[in-house]
């Protein structure tokens, strides 16, 4: 508008170039913010802003045009009553529209500023906050993971130090401590079964010093029985007479092949099988026994030898297998209460014959063990040698010996042996 009141009212020769100068410029202006408008609203805005600038323009143009001939009158009436009060107001309006939608704008940046400077404190913050934890935590987790488990270590070497190898390190923490924790149970163990071993050997030894001689002193005085007992036996004596001298010879021979089989339980047994009724085996262990059974009043049940075959026909070492059963049968009656029951059953498979021995007393104070490193007893003046020797017996005959509990109480005793015994294993 200065240009073209300057070219009519002041005659200036510039005023069409600077007017051309602003219009380009201007025009550059309203393309840069087409540009920067970011949402739908800005750029109606600017582009309803623009339409009316180049109304206004369009309008200022024609009337450079018309510049040599056109009056003042004319001019001035055209600048009132079209420009100012027509494009120039309407172009004022969109340009109030567009600064208040450009407040408006500016209103929220500066709310996004705001914002962003509260986000960017508490951002700052984070770091911080997630330090302590960390320091926390971290505390917490290297008591748990390290500290701990270090102490359990400490006191599980001091503990197995000082002998309680039962102890154990909590397997526990960081890997390489959980792995350092087993090792050192490990090491428990083997510590542990070294000590049994040691103590067993130690053991076997004291008894291997000590059988020998019981077996010698035992040994004498059976020589005497029995040749005291050949000496009586003669014909004139009565049957009954006859018949407890016989018996005692019997007897004093099967103590005497029971006091060998004991001192070959200190070395390695050499089983000397033969073929046998397993009838004549249980006889023979019960022979001993009779009076003992007669005493309690022991109701003792045996299978129908009557209904047994040939199936019943074993072949292993009758002096070691008789004398784990009675062995067996007189733990059976000692724990036997007076009148009870004792029962004796066979069973042949194929391959195989199962021994049951079942007694109604008062059950086994143990579980039996056959690599236990102690043997306990049954009895209250016992060795503790019965239960171990049963066990190396059926061993060695190629079988197994069970025990477990009865029902309404008592003990089973269940003995398997091979129908014929591997010689080739001997």
């Amino acid at each position: 508008m200065k240009e073209l009141f300057d070219a009519y009212f002041l005659d200036d020769a510039t005023a069409r170039t600077e007017y051309d100068h602003f219009t380009q410029s201007v025009e550059n202006h309203f393309v840069r913010l087409q540009n920067i408008a970011n949402d739908q609203s800005e750029k109606k805005a600017i582009n309803n802003l623009h339409q009316s600038y180049r109304q206004f323009v369009n309008e200022t143009s024609s009337i450079f045009d018309q510049q040599p001939g056109i009056s003042r009158d004319k001019l001035k009436k055209t600048l009132n009553s079209g420009l100012e009060t027509g494009l120039f107001n309407r172009y004022e309006k969109l340009l109030a529209h567009t600064e208040q939608l450009l407040s408006q704008k500016q209103v929220e940046l500066d709310n996004k500023l705001k914002d962003s400077k509260q986000i960017s404190t508490l951002l700052l913050f984070v770091p911080l906050i997630l330090a302590i934890l960390l320091l926390v935590f971290s505390r917490e987790f290297l008591k748990r993971a390290i500290v701990k488990p270090i102490e359990g270590v400490l006191k599980a070497t001091a503990e197995i130090s000082a002998g309680n190898l039962k102890h154990r390190a909590p397997e526990a923490g960081a890997k390489e401590l959980a792995s350092l924790s087993k090792a050192i149970n490990e090491m428990a163990d083997e510590l542990a079964t070294s000590q049994e071993a040691l103590v067993r050997t130690e053991k076997q030894a004291a008894q291997g010093l000590l059988v020998p001689m019981l077996a010698h002193n035992i040994r004498n005085p059976l020589a005497s029985i029995r040749a005291t007992a050949q000496v009586m036996e003669s014909p004139e004596h009565d049957t009954e007479t006859r018949d407890s001298l016989i018996g005692i010879i019997n007897t004093v021979d099967r103590l005497e092949r029971w006091t060998g089989a004991l001192l070959a339980y200190l070395h390695p047994l050499k089983p000397q099988p033969t073929h046998t009724k397993i009838q004549h085996i249980i006889e023979g262990a019960l022979e001993p026994l009779h009076q003992k059974i007669t005493e309690k009043s022991i109701q003792l049940t045996l299978p129908a030898w009557n209904q047994c075959d040939e199936s019943d026909t074993v072949f292993t070492d009758q002096h070691l297998l008789e004398q784990v059963i009675y062995n067996l049968l007189l733990n059976a009656i000692d724990a036997s209460s007076k009148g009870s029951s004792i029962d004796v059953t066979i069973e042949t498979h194929a391959n195989e014959i199962v021994l049951r021995l079942k007694d109604r007393g008062c059950g086994m104070p143990f579980t039996p063990d056959p690599s236990a490193m102690s043997a306990p007893t049954t009895k209250r003046f016992g060795t503790g040698l019965g239960i171990p020797f049963a066990f190396k017996v059926c061993d060695v005959l190629g079988g197994a010996l069970a025990f477990s509990s009865r029902n309404k109480g008592g003990t089973v005793i269940t003995i398997r042996l091979p129908m014929v015994l591997n010689v080739s294993n001997l």
